[in-house]
């Protein structure tokens, strides 16, 4: 496998988690633009709720896409999903705000955030499937961690980008403006993402088994609904850890603690880097020791070490929430760096697409997009700041019953192949 094709395969998850980290942490930009109300909670949770509603749409995506990947191939899955996403971000770069076109600009807002749902639910699948089936058998993991590391590389530049212009613009400027133009650069590096996806090979899985009659997804879920349960279940930590620290802890750190959009988001852009490189670390690693060692330190570290952190990001030292938020990063990028290579070596080769999709991106969408807003509503209603890590402490205790089980999981047709567990 050449750089080139690592490189070409996860552009798409830089551009996807790009464009979503870049609407979260301008949620309360999006808030006052397209949802106006005399009340900022009310504001904000409208503006979340459509973050909410891209991540709930994937579930029909996976749908979509798992069929063209374990169908049609690999390759037309990732070009289509990267086209409808870029499209999406040139029409958020335009669109007209509730000032200018009343109550259409979020009734589009909430339209365009669907569609791009739908066509990126079957990036993350069918890129990794993609990587992972075409990578040696011992560097799985590693090849598998750059997904994870793509991920956060969208992340780290949909978090650098605002926080650039919040460097050179005003607030209103910022407010008024300046949120349009990372949407317009996402559209720009979906182009040029579609260009470099043109020249990847296409994995020969059509050899592997025999051909599914009907409906790719109809069979994962009729003959594999159990081991879908298990993904979600599995990835639930580390939807919701990120989600919390780095979304939901964006807009507290404004609103609550009185931090400048500036501020935040430097601190944010730095741990996004991190936990970058700590994703590629932990799949070399996860190569030599197996996966689910790792997956064990990264639950039990958050179990024992999650309230300190949560304590940590909610002083009024600018240092102390970043190192707060660091622990968190560490636990949250073992999740991540293994996530992809356990799913591919889980699902049946056939139904790959199909079931990683669909595991994937209901963990995605029941438990990551919903996170912000289950946050602010549970910390507006008990007024308790710490419940959102009594919330991941719960999830991760859920996961343990999964990780656990992960050598029996791993699908019979890679066992000779697959890192010793």
């Amino acid at each position: 496998m050449t750089p080139r094709t690592v490189f070409a395969a996860t552009s798409g998850n830089v551009i996807e988690w790009y464009d979503f980290t870049v609407y979260s942490f301008l949620a309360s930009i999006f808030a006052t633009q397209f949802f106006p109300s005399d009340n900022h909670v009310v504001s904000l949770l409208s503006a979340f709720a459509v973050l909410a509603a891209g991540y709930l749409a994937r579930p029909v995506g996976s749908v979509i896409f798992g069929f063209v990947g374990d169908k049609i191939g690999r390759k037309p899955a990732m070009m289509w999903s990267i086209t409808i996403m870029g499209i999406g971000s040139l029409l958020i770069s335009v669109l007209p705000t509730y000032a200018q076109i009343g109550v259409w600009a979020p009734v589009s807002l909430v339209l365009i955030r669907v569609i791009q749902g739908i066509s990126v639910a079957g990036e993350y699948a069918t890129s990794g499937v993609l990587l992972v089936e075409q990578a040696e058998p011992k560097s799985r993991g590693f090849v598998g961690g750059w997904i994870a590391f793509a991920m956060m590389l969208g992340c780290v530049a949909g978090s650098g980008v605002p926080a650039l212009l919040g460097t050179f613009l005003t607030e209103t400027q910022l407010e008024s403006w300046g949120w349009r133009i990372p949407f317009f650069i996402g559209s720009l590096a979906a182009l040029y993402s579609l260009v470099l996806r043109k020249h990847i090979s296409e994995t020969d899985f059509a050899s592997e088994e025999a051909e599914v009659v009907g409906s790719p997804i109809i069979a994962a879920i009729r003959d594999h609904w159990k081991l879908m349960l298990q993904m979600v279940v599995l990835l639930i930590p580390a939807a919701i850890i990120y989600f919390t620290i780095f979304v939901y802890a964006a807009s507290y750190l404004t609103d609550e603690l009185r931090f400048s959009t500036a501020q935040s988001l430097n601190i944010t852009t730095l741990n996004l880097i991190l936990i970058a490189f700590i994703t590629i670390s932990v799949g070399w690693l996860s190569d030599r020791v197996g996966r689910r060692p790792l997956f064990l330190f990264g639950a039990i570290g958050t179990l024992v070490l999650g309230w300190p952190l949560w304590w940590l990001m909610h002083q009024e030292s600018i240092y102390l929430v970043f190192l707060g938020q660091l622990g968190f990063s560490a636990f949250n990028a073992i999740g991540w760096g293994l996530s992809i290579t356990v799913l591919v070596e889980m699902a049946p080769p056939r139904l790959r697409c199909s079931t990683v999709a669909m595991g994937y991106n209901l963990s995605m969408a029941i438990f990551g997009g919903t996170t912000p807003l289950v946050a602010t509503y549970i910390v507006n209603r008990t007024g308790d700041d710490f419940t959102p890590v009594y919330y991941i402490m719960t999830a991760t205790l859920v996961s343990l019953f999964v990780i656990i089980r992960i050598p029996k999981l791993t699908g019979q047709s890679n066992q000779s192949s697959v890192a010793t567990y």
